[in-house]
């Protein structure tokens, strides 16, 4: 919001300025005009530049926002991959210790009869 009021703020100056300039011009009108000329033209190229610098800016942020969504991507991915291989594995290990003690059990002396 603020930088909205000071861009108001230099746009009124400018107007100010301009006005000023023309009503106390020492020079004649066809060197105003063209004085006014180059100015505006400046003032073309520096928000022309300033658009372009802006445009590269936001290409870099993109960038750099594509590559670290890609990394926090990846770290999420490798770390579910991490979860899901250790329970994988604790399942299966729960399985074979089931395995074990049922064996263990029908082998054990005297449980033949039951």
């Amino acid at each position: 919001m603020a930088e909205n009021n000071g861009f108001a703020y230099f746009l009124l100056g400018l107007g100010v300025g301009v006005a000023a300039g023309v009503l106390l011009a020492p020079k004649a009108g066809e060197e105003t005009r063209e004085f006014i000329r180059s100015k505006a033209d400046e003032g073309v190229d520096y928000v022309r530049s300033r658009a372009t610098e802006g445009t590269e800016f936001v290409k870099r942020r993109t960038s750099d926002l594509k590559e670290s969504a890609t990394n926090i991507y990846e770290k999420g991915r490798s770390n579910v991959t991490r979860h899901r291989d250790n329970l994988t594995a604790a399942v299966d290990a729960g399985k074979q210790a089931y395995r074990d003690a049922v064996t263990n059990f029908e082998k054990a002396p005297g449980s033949e009869g039951v």
